[in-house]
């Protein structure tokens, strides 16, 4: 039995699919995974009735190539997708389309960084009600109420145009707006007005995705006072880490940074409680024993470790999100601790639903029995790689692309480098043994090759001259459409 005890079903007993999903919810932020700080009863109610996998992880830590490898099954890069403002290709193959062949009818509410209108058909979805349609609705339907004399809110989000502490909202400020009237809760309306409306003969897709807790950290004004930032300890920023710290973190105090946390902490909660909201009303339906429920995020998120609050990197922050899976008499409940990744996502939903495989897809399902021997996540943004094994990381970066994501550093183009740490010894991913152990280099460069080489569009094209790294710097270029 694989990592999901689970079973599929056979083809005439169609269950629902709830996908829901958050935004830069890193998997440490959760009561579940052993956080005391978090707040998340909703999410952990959620875990402890299926299955939780504790060390799941993106195959990369932006948001744009991480949602459509999600949906497509694809790694980024054989997907087409490795830069943030890169859209999916309409024509490709995707875990909706799938659905939408099996009979399912199909909606998506909430941020899909499609880069581009949302429409009715798009990716599969009939019904498509994204970032633009989600903002314009919730402008003409919710008016707000008056904000309190009393109480200050967060200014416009201008990020890398204010200072940090100013859009990371170091001051801990709720949006100018009650519970219930926030776009999240706006968003979780429409799609459950959505499911209200499906017919009782018909199996639905539902895709629900919410902003938060993606900076500034939104949360209303009821939750202001939630979470003294006193109680949070900023993670230790060694001298080794200096260089590599964005200049925009730089000017960050302690004080900045456990206000920045506190705030993010706080929107995680109020994530919890929209979350909350759409699984209630799944069960006061009675539809949850037929409902295949999934709960992720894109990526994680940095909250000071290493000095960066962001996820354009390879550390573990950055990349361990949460996954949960729940089917009653399904899913067992459990926890799994052996590796995951999010490429094998894709396979499983298909393989538990009884539908035909995305064309394609390159991952495995959870209920395979193969346990992964490496995970593998790019940011080619910044042309770098990583592979983590339960003992080492590894991470691989040219060094030549000056990167476009505003996380500027002293030497944009440092060269051709690569960084490994053992993490049995040095969890917080400190100490770069990579002169030390270069039989272990030797090996993780092996284990990045073998997933390019297996996945890649280009992959002919692979120079046949310069060894290991050459071929890597060849990989790791993005090649977006």
């Amino acid at each position: 039995m694989g990592a999901l005890a689970a079973q599929a079903v056979r083809r005439s007993q169609r269950p629902n699919l709830l996908f829901l999903i958050a935004d830069d919810h890193a998997g440490y932020v959760l009561g579940a995974n052993g956080n005391p700080l978090a707040e998340t009863p909703n999410l952990d109610r959620l875990a402890s009735e299926g299955t939780r996998f504790a060390q799941h992880f993106c195959n990369s830590p932006v948001c744009t190539p991480s949602r459509q490898s999600l949906l497509t099954g694809k790694l980024p890069h054989a997907a087409g997708v490795t830069r943030l403002p890169t859209p999916l290709n309409p024509a490709a193959p995707t875990l909706a389309k799938q659905l939408k062949k099996a009979g399912y009818a199909t909606a998506v509410f909430g941020k899909m960084h499609f880069n581009q209108p949302g429409k009715a058909g798009l990716h599969g979805f009939d019904v498509c009600m994204t970032e633009r349609e989600i903002q314009q609705g919730w402008l003409r339907d919710v008016k707000p109420r008056a904000v309190p004399e009393d109480a200050q809110v967060k200014p416009e989000w201008r990020p890398f145009k204010d200072p940090a502490r100013i859009w990371l909202n170091s001051d801990k400020l709720p949006y100018g707006r009650v519970a219930g009237e926030m776009r999240s809760d706006y968003c979780v309306a429409q799609a459950l007005k959505w499911l209200d409306a499906q017919p009782a003969t018909q199996p639905w897709a539902l895709w629900v995705s919410l902003q938060e807790p993606h900076s500034p950290f939104d949360f209303p004004l009821e939750d202001r006072a939630h979470f003294n930032p006193a109680r949070f300890t900023p993670p230790r920023v060694g001298p080794e880490d200096a260089w590599q710290i964005p200049k925009i973190f730089r000017e960050l105090s302690d004080d900045d940074k456990r206000g920045i946390i506190a705030s993010y902490y706080t929107s995680a909660r109020f994530l919890d409680r929209n979350m909350g909201r759409v699984l209630d009303h799944v069960r006061n339906k009675k539809l949850e024993e037929n409902t295949l429920t999934v709960y992720t995020a894109d990526h994680g998120y940095s909250l000071g470790h290493h000095g960066r609050f962001e996820k354009h990197c390879g550390y573990t922050p950055a990349m361990h999100v949460p996954l949960l899976l729940r089917w009653p008499g399904k899913v067992k409940q459990q926890a799994v601790t052996q590796l995951t990744e999010h490429l094998d996502l894709t396979p499983t939903v298909t393989e538990l639903l009884g539908i035909d495989p995305v064309p394609g897809a390159q991952g495995q399902s959870l209920l395979s029995g193969e346990p992964r021997e490496s995970l593998f996540c790019e940011y080619l943004e910044n042309e770098e790689a990583f592979v983590r094994t339960e003992r080492w990381k590894y991470i691989f970066c040219s060094g030549r692309r000056a990167r476009g994501d505003g996380y500027d550093v002293d030497q944009p183009t440092p060269g051709r480098y690569h960084r490994l740490y053992d993490l049995k010894n040095d969890p917080g991913e400190f100490t770069d043994l990579a002169q030390k152990f270069p039989l272990v280099v030797n090996e993780m460069q092996s284990h990045l090759l073998e997933r390019f080489r297996a996945t890649h569009p280009e992959a002919e094209k692979e120079p046949g001259l310069g060894g290991k790294e050459a071929a890597l710097e060849f990989y790791v270029r993005p090649r977006d459409l």
